[in-house]
């Protein structure tokens, strides 16, 4: 499975996941149910996973504005326990807007770019093929999270796995 497939699988998994997540009363979303030091709920990991793939994607490849500028009270929020006071529609707004960066961004790949070497700090390189690897299997990760969250919550989750997106060959 290529990059572009992979991203494919997350946009579809993700509405299955936000149409869950606009089912279920602000207060599961917002309750502390994590012992983090900056995620405590389900509003924490949304945010997260929406700003770990804007970071990586405009601070480190593209080295240009990450999308957050355009939401300011996310961005004064900052990166620890706090979002369990804004509303869903809001995290999901930033998300969608770096959904639309990351498509946009990915429909301008080449394998000459995926071979790139992006620095991070001055002592970490890496292939630019993995760091997007890196930053969509993150996301998998922190959805899988929410799923059991919510089910720790009495909430039904989608099922997520890519088994469930993947064509049906079966002619």
């Amino acid at each position: 499975m290529k990059i572009p497939e992979l991203y494919d699988y997350l946009v579809r998994a993700r509405r299955d996941l936000w149409a869950t997540l606009e089912s279920v009363p602000d207060e599961v979303l917002s309750r502390p149910v994590l012992d983090g030091d900056r995620m405590h709920s389900i509003k924490d990991l949304i945010a997260h996973t929406a700003g770990v793939e804007d970071g990586w994607l405009h601070y480190t490849i593209l080295q240009d504005t990450p999308v957050e500028e355009g939401f300011p009270a996310l961005k004064a929020a900052g990166s620890g326990p706090a979002y369990a006071g804004f509303p869903l529609s809001a995290l999901l707004d930033y998300w969608r807007a770096v959904e639309q960066s990351t498509l946009t961004y990915l429909s301008t790949l080449t394998d000459a770019e995926l071979q790139r070497v992006v620095e991070d700090t001055p002592e970490e390189h890496f292939k630019l093929d993995g760091l997007l690897w890196h930053v969509m299997l993150h996301e998998v990760r922190h959805t899988a999270q929410i799923a059991a969250l919510l089910r720790t919550q009495g909430i039904k989750p989608p099922s997520l796995d890519l088994l469930f997106y993947l064509p049906n060959l079966k002619a």
